[in-house]
This record gives C-alpha cells, structure tokens and sequence, in this order.
C-alpha cells in the first residue's frame, strides 16, 4: 500500500516500458512477479495480460478460507479467478501490526496452494547481531508450522528477510544471508519436501547484490528498491544473467 492508484499505473507502465527492450529469450530462465495493492489488482492482472509479458500478477495478502462471511477479507478463490499467480503471506508487517501468527501465516499458505497459486511466505528474524544458529531457530518455527501445513507437492517460496534489515539503508552482511538461507536449506521440513522450495532475500535488496548472493540464493523480492522501473528492470537482468 504505497500509491495511488494513478501512481500504480504510473509504475507499472514504466516497468513494461523497460522490460519491452530485453529480448524475451534472454529472461526465459526467471520468474518475475509484480504485486501491487488489491484495489489496484485487477487492472494491473489485465494490464499484464494485455501487454503479453511473462509477469505474474501478485497480492500482498488473503484470507485463510476460500470463501465465506468474511467482511473486508480478501478470497483466494477470487484471486485465482482474477489471473494472481503469487501470493504474499506473512509479511513482517502484517506480524508486526496485525498480530499474525506463525499459525495464521500457515492457514493463508495453504489456502493460496489449495487455490493453485504459489505462496510467498516471509520469514526472518527479529534478532540482530549476526548469530546464524540464532537466526536459524527464529526462521525454523516459521518455516515448519508453513511446511506442516502445505502439500508437500506444492510450490513454495520463502522470501528471507531479516526484521532488523527491512527499510535499512543496506541489506544485511552477504555471509550472514548466505549462512541463514542454507540453514534453512538444511531443515528437514524443507528438504523433504517433494514440491519445489524457493528461497529468495528481500531485505533492502537492489541492483547489485544478486551477483554476490548467487550461490545461496534464487532470486530476490524487491521492496520499495522496485519501485523504480528502471532499477526493477536492471535487477531482473542481474537475476537472469548469473
């Protein structure tokens, strides 16, 4: 929820202005999703459509059931039909303001596979000082009560950001990220698993840093570093080429 709506479409143009000058071919091997506010939704899901791009529309959240009487809520099965791809669960803020739990953050993953879209769940810690077992154990009940929770056919990406780094000036240290993500790699919840798991950083995450987390990683979620078509644009390619 950062724009206006005319800002969104704003965004967005520009965005598939950028991305129109790469050959498709050259972005083959990625995923690129654009998740704006739900009121902004639908218009940007038939703006992608329209356009012929390979981007997915995403949502920045939902409700855990499919339907019902759930005033102001926001149905994955109305999601699903509107042409999202990706959904959003679990974001700091939503912990943070609207006192989410790890349960609840389970209950919307698995509505979002059971609708056949991918969950992007995030996760990360909310100690700073560099401890990676410390770390790890935040991530581990967040990551296991999603798992126990999803098929272990669906897809799954977790979008690792450490509480402390969001909004930062700089993400956090490239060894610290690397060591975390491939504990989390390391669980059993998630090495078991049958379906695809994605790990992707999201914390101050911008033009640059995928080359040096490449190892570790599968991509990266942009925050408000996405907001500028150009950069946005610029990152993907990064992705693409490493």
């Amino acid at each position: 929820m950062y724009f206006s709506l005319a800002k969104n479409r704003q965004v967005l143009s520009g965005f598939l202005e950028h991305l129109s000058r790469v050959p498709p071919a050259s972005l083959s091997n990625v995923d690129i999703f654009f998740i704006p506010d739900f009121v902004s939704l639908g218009e940007t899901a038939q703006q992608l459509e329209t356009a012929g791009v390979a981007v997915w529309p995403g949502a920045q959240d939902c409700h855990w059931e499919d339907s019902g009487a759930f005033t102001g809520e926001v149905s994955p099965q109305v999601l699903q039909e509107v042409g999202v791809r990706i959904v959003e669960v679990g974001h700091a803020e939503r912990r943070r303001l609207f006192g989410e739990t790890d349960a609840t953050v389970a209950k919307k993953a698995a509505a979002v596979c059971r609708n056949g879209m991918v969950p992007l769940v995030c996760i990360g810690e909310q100690t700073a000082g560099g401890d990676v077992r410390v770390a790890v154990d935040e991530c581990r009940t967040q990551v296991e009560a999603v798992m126990a929770g999803v098929s272990a056919d669906a897809e799954v990406a977790l979008a690792y950001e450490p509480v402390w780094a969001i909004g930062a000036s700089e993400p956090a240290g490239e060894g610290h990220i690397l060591d975390v993500v491939e504990g989390i790699r390391q669980l059993e919840c998630v090495k078991s698993r049958r379906g695809t798991t994605r790990i992707v950083y999201g914390g101050s995450a911008g033009p640059g840093l995928y080359q040096r987390l490449k190892t570790g990683l599968d991509g990266l979620f942009l925050g408000r570093f996405g907001h500028d078509p150009e950069r946005f644009v610029k990152t993907i390619r990064e992705v693409a080429e490493a």
